[in-house]
């Protein structure tokens, strides 16, 4: 079942939003060659809990961290350790801030240092097409069309969409109907309404779509080793349009879509 919220939900939404994107502000500040992702995550902690908030993520179904942080071929769902960020790298940070009894969700794939130009149209067509999906997210349209332009967005530019992960909805908890693939035909599934909240995430790649699970259990990386990018947004379906819940502003919010 989907759960519409309320104006005044949806506004608590963003103050959880809002930290979110905070956090990834201060991360972008941090990430550099010799940084190791545990660094990050204790970073990102006492942040979130500094805005009253908690990390969403730790203790999820036994995560053990704030942030996932997953670098270069890793897709989603890195367990932050002491790898060393390196020049050249790719890091996708995601973040979850639970904050008066809301979720934001959103990740952020950044450029350690200078990165090669294949890694760099990558992390902009994994923008433009979070953009794609987000100006989707209209009262009317249907679900597929998110997952559409996504898909459309990204296969024009040669990349492939990780048709195995979904984004989601999105509310009191982190996960909620519906789940939404990031390929499909326009048209079909759910008519979207106002107060619908949905965590919109491509996640593409260089190469092959196909992935596989580390044995961790947690990290999920592309199975042909190639580079992966990953953006997130949580967007309000409202009657003006697409409300992006996981902007600040001057923050990284205003890096995110450019």
């Amino acid at each position: 079942m989907i759960i519409r919220k309320s104006l005044s939900e949806i506004e608590l939404m963003g103050k959880a939003g809002r930290v979110v994107a905070e956090t990834l502000e201060l991360l972008g500040e941090h990430i550099q060659p010799g940084v190791t992702t545990a660094e990050l995550d204790r970073i990102a902690e006492e942040y979130i809990a500094s805005q009253g908030g908690t990390p969403t993520f730790k203790g999820y179904r036994g995560y053990p961290a704030s942030i996932c942080a997953s670098p270069n071929d890793m897709v989603v769902h890195g367990i932050p350790s002491d790898y060393a960020l390196h020049e050249g790298d790719v890091l996708s940070v995601d973040v979850g801030v639970t904050l008066n009894g809301f979720v934001g969700d959103s990740a952020y794939t950044f450029a350690v240092g200078e990165i090669s130009p294949e890694a760099r149209r990558l992390l902009d067509t994994c923008q433009a097409s979070l953009a794609a999906g987000i100006e989707q997210a209209r009262v009317g349209r249907r679900l597929s069309d998110i997952s559409h332009g996504v898909q459309k967005t990204t296969e024009a530019e040669g990349f492939s969409v990780v048709g195995s992960l979904v984004g989601h909805g999105v509310g009191r908890s982190m996960h909620e109907d519906p789940q939404i693939p990031n390929f499909g035909i326009p048209g079909r599934g759910p008519e979207l309404a106002t107060g619908m909240t949905l965590a919109i995430e491509p996640m593409i790649n260089i190469g092959s779509p196909e992935i596989f699970v580390h044995d961790d259990g947690w990290s999920i990386s592309t199975e042909d080793g190639s580079l992966s990018a990953h953006f997130e947004h949580t967007v309000a379906i409202t009657d003006e349009g697409p409300r992006i819940l996981t902007l600040a502003e001057g923050l990284v919010g205003a890096r995110l879509l450019r």
